[in-house]
């Protein structure tokens, strides 16, 4: 599944978008407290207190959360947050499974970043060492 085989119709698209906020960022903070609690994603100090977004752009659907105390916790609109990140759906899961990296989809233009620097440089090196679970690689393994 590559970033540009995949076409989402432009009604999901629309309807993506006009979705409310806190019903987004509750399914994405919930994944990601998930991942957190089972060990699998440890957000490192240097991000407490700052607001992230990730906006899968193919489908229209933006994120937001913070992280607090070492936990992924919702934002409740949709205001800017100090680092935006947004890709296509199969981009950012092919970055999960470690298809691809983060340099190679930003210089391609397929990961666009937005916001603080220095915080960008931060999440890119956490997430580029954070160990992936063996059932994402099966995902991949699967298609």
């Amino acid at each position: 599944m590559s970033g540009a085989g995949w076409n989402v119709p432009a009604a999901v698209v629309r309807l993506g978008c006009r979705l409310p906020a806190p019903l987004l960022s509750l399914h994405a903070v919930a994944g990601l407290e998930l991942a957190r609690r089972l060990k699998w994603l440890t957000p490192p100090p240097e991000l407490d207190g700052y607001s992230f977004a990730i906006t899968l752009e193919d489908l229209g659907l933006r994120s937001g959360f913070q992280v607090r105390r070492g936990a992924f916790r919702p934002r409740w609109d949709r205001s800017p947050c100090e680092l935006e990140l947004g890709a296509r759906s199969a981009d950012l899961l092919a970055l999960m499974r470690e298809e691809t990296d983060a340099d190679t989809l930003f210089f391609q233009r397929r990961l666009r970043i937005s916001g603080d620097t220095e915080l960008g440089l931060i999440v890119k090196n956490w997430l580029d060492a954070a160990p992936r679970p063996a059932w994402l690689q099966r995902l991949g393994a699967a298609r």
